[in-house]
């Protein structure tokens, strides 16, 4: 055959250690169909400040593949939510070779076509001591270690691949250097189905020939096979084919045949809507079987617009196979949804005269559900059954439902209850008088047509068997979410992008874990909750001191800064709290604001106090350039940093100037060296420290806590003492303003006379 060659790549992206799935990188790929093979190049490499991090540890890379929608992972272990089926995917670890760049290679030889999914994360932090709360990476101080990851994809796929047409022989010679030969013929729904077969085998002894089958794509080594050298007649049959997909058929010769084999390859379809014909060999138009207009090898024709279709080696056969024995299994109509969007992964499918459906104990029940191409495999499938007990009259009836992908199980073993067959798996639900409901929840289900066969069956002392003039009534709700349960109440459901792909995932608080926030193995108890809350919360009530102390020294405005800081500290966290001891008085990103805002200018002022500075530009200079630098970077430690270094550094330069002016140390004394501003100093000194490298998410609740305290304890020995004036304590001299005279009327302002009638009397102050 002919082959092409196509090439797909991502950009590279940052990984993250795994706390969630809303914490791995997603990328999405799409395969198309004929593919032979197809490799992923995964390409990972260090970075540091810029440049190729090779002093960086070496930390191993989890990369998931899964075809049709994002993996399903669970890393850590976790327990998952009741009645949550959880697929499978494959995982594959990188290790490093190089100091700085690493390659691992990933070959799937026959895809399957469509969609495929590659998640990839670093480990899990093991609680290191490093500022996570507050992000310091990209501050500055450090350069922090990035490990990038960039997925490529080339794939191999084949051309012309010639068609099998249903009801027609085909006839094939394999030259001696041709290995195989590889065919492929579409199913239609409503197939029970396909059967094909290997005729007329000339050219050796017997017939050196394998016969291989699969779904979607190429036949691989562990594809459904049969020797016809050991079968006679060589006749492989599939029952209960997929629906509306290519069915690939591989004729492969035995090792060390020499010489040229010829053969017929044939295949049949069951009609399972008439069980007692086979597809006829030729129909009006392509629109009967619901078949693709392209037919790869014959030109793209179409049948009953065009002539009979011919042999990929140009030899028309037109002789239809005759119909075989009637098909023991039989479909019943598939009964459609109606889909309501409400929002984002926010469907519900409603049943037409439903949603309570009627169960007949002859005949199963069937309904068809729709998702969406990538639209809908980014949230969560919900099945409910619900059984009106009353229906049942008393019968020990069960009802038993599977949900099967891209085809509907129906079977004719009324005693089967299960939703599995060699070549088809599904869910299996049940509902009777004991129990009378049933959940079913599908995390980021394959798109396309899932079937719902509900069937009737009565408990015996011999199994399960048919009922008898029972009815059973069920109701039926089918819904897609974003969320198992919305996250429950210590999660929140986050919808996540990954450039034109929209998927969601739980993000857990307060200790909880799992793929819906339910493992509280780790999960943090209420009274340890309510412990930080207050703790974080009280903690701020030692501001008060410094308040006082500031209101004693007739600094006013710092003291209202100070109470701003500690009303907006305690709401902010009483708000920031992960669990449900929470309370919001505002927006939470309102109360962090005015937090951070207040932290910043509390350490602002108390400098420039310290420097004894009056005008007042210098606060409204602090306060505008910390909102900026707050608006482009809330977590920045330069926000604290910055602010305080240069306000440091006013107050040395104006305490060396006044050293210099007087010829004496300033301050003066000595007691307010030893007992104010050096503790004062270390105890700042020790805020930062815990601040910037001792803070981490484990540890947050009680060294913030401390961190509050050392920050009110330091501002209360750093606040300058009240000035003196000829010996006495009292406020500051008043400096000339702007030069304008404040001319104030005595009578007027108190309110005595008419300001038309009386005299001006003013006082006028400079």
């Amino acid at each position: 055959g002919l082959f092409v060659t196509d090439y797909f790549t991502c950009t590279p992206r940052k990984l993250s250690p795994f706390r969630s799935f809303a914490s791995i990188e997603l990328f999405h790929f799409h395969i198309p169909e004929d593919t032979v093979i197809a490799v992923w190049n995964l390409i990972t490499f260090k970075e540091q400040g810029g440049t190729f991090g090779d002093q960086c540890p070496d930390r191993s890379i989890t990369v998931y593949f899964r075809s049709g929608a994002p993996s399903v992972i669970n890393p850590l272990h976790t327990h998952f939510p009741r009645d949550t089926a959880v697929p499978g995917s494959f995982a594959l670890t990188l290790t490093w070779t190089l100091p700085n760049r690493t390659t691992g290679v990933f070959n799937v030889t026959s895809p399957l076509p469509g969609d495929w999914f590659l998640a990839a994360h670093l480990p899990k932090d093991e609680g290191k001591i490093s500022v996570k709360v507050k992000g310091l990476g990209g501050t500055g101080l450090y350069e922090e270690c990035q490990y990038l990851f960039q997925p490529q994809l080339i794939v191999q796929r084949m051309v012309n691949i010639a068609v099998l047409y249903p009801g027609y022989f085909t006839e094939q010679s394999m030259a001696p250097h041709n290995h195989s030969c590889l065919y492929k013929v579409f199913v239609p729904s409503y197939t029970s189905r396909v059967l094909v077969e290997v005729l007329q085998c000339r050219g050796a002894e017997g017939c050196p020939l394998w016969l291989r089958v699969r779904a979607k794509a190429p036949p691989v080594h562990n594809s459904t096979a049969l020797d016809c050298q050991e079968h006679a007649p060589c006749q492989l049959v599939l029952d209960l084919p997929f629906w509306q997909h290519w069915y690939y058929v591989l004729v492969e010769k035995h090792p060390g045949v020499p010489g040229t084999v010829s053969f017929q390859v044939t295949v049949q379809l069951t009609d399972c809507s008439r069980p007692s014909l086979a597809r006829p060999p030729f129909l009006p138009s392509s629109t009967s079987m619901n078949m693709p207009h392209s037919f790869g090898s014959v030109g793209g024709l179409v049948l009953g617009d065009s002539p009979l279709p011919t042999s990929p080696n140009g030899t028309k056969h037109l002789v239809p196979i005759p119909t075989t024995s009637p098909a023991s299994e039989l479909c019943w109509p598939v009964r459609p949804t109606l889909r309501n969007e409400l929002d984002t992964f926010s469907v519900h499918f409603y049943i037409f005269f439903g949603p309570n459906v009627s169960v007949p104990p002859d005949r199963p029940a069937v309904f068809v559900i729709n998702l969406l191409p990538v639209l809908d495999s980014g949230g969560v499938l919900n099945l409910e059954l619900r059984l009106n007990v009353s229906s049942l009259c008393g019968e020990n009836a069960t009802v038993f439902g599977c949900l099967n992908h891209e085809v509907p199980l129906m079977s004719s073993d009324n005693a089967s209850v299960t939703c599995e067959t060699e070549s088809l798996a599904g869910f299996l639900l049940s509902v009777n008088a004991t129990a009378s409901l049933s959940r079913l929840r599908i995390p980021y289900p394959q798109t396309g047509s899932w079937y719902l066969s509900l069937r009737l069956l009565c408990a015996t002392e011999h199994g399960f068997e048919p009922c008898t003039n029972v009815t059973a009534e069920v109701y039926l709700r089918a819904y897609l979410s974003p969320c198992i349960n919305d996250c429950g109440i210590y999660g929140q459901c986050k919808l996540l992008r990954t450039n034109n792909y929209l998927y969601a995932a739980c993000e857990c608080k307060a200790g909880w874990n799992g793929w819906g926030c339910t493992d509280n193995a780790e999960a943090f108890s209420y009274g340890f909750q309510l412990l930080s809350t207050l703790l974080l919360c009280l903690s701020n009530v030692m501001f008060v001191p410094p308040v006082a102390i500031a209101i004693r020294s007739h600094c006013l405005l710092e003291a209202a800064i100070y109470i701003f800081t500690m009303f907006f500290s305690t709401f902010y966290h009483a708000c920031d709290q992960p669990g449900i001891v929470v309370f919001c008085i505002m927006e939470y990103d309102v109360l962090q604001f005015c937090d951070f805002l207040g932290s910043l200018m509390s350490v602002w002022v108390t400098v420039i106090a310290m420097a004894r500075l009056q005008p007042v530009v210098l606060y409204l200079l602090g306060a505008m350039l910390l909102s900026m630098a707050l608006q482009m970077d809330r977590h920045g430690l330069w926000n604290l940093l910055g602010p305080s270094l240069f306000a440091l550094g006013i107050v040395a330069i104006t305490w060396t100037a006044r050293t210099i002016r007087r010829r004496h140390c300033y301050p003066p004394t000595w007691k307010r060296w030893a007992f104010y501003l050096c503790p004062g100093m270390l105890i700042a000194a020790a805020a930062v420290l815990l601040y910037a490298f001792v803070e981490t998410e484990e540890n947050y609740f009680y060294i913030h806590s401390i961190w509050h305290l050392l920050i009110a304890s330091s501002v209360g020995f750093l606040l300058p003492p009240r000035a003196k004036l000829n010996g006495r304590l009292g406020p500051l001299p008043r400096r000339n303003g702007c030069r304008y005279q404040l001319c104030i009327n005595e009578q007027e302002e108190l309110g005595l006379v008419d300001t038309a009638m009386a005299s001006i009397n003013s006082i006028c102050t400079s």
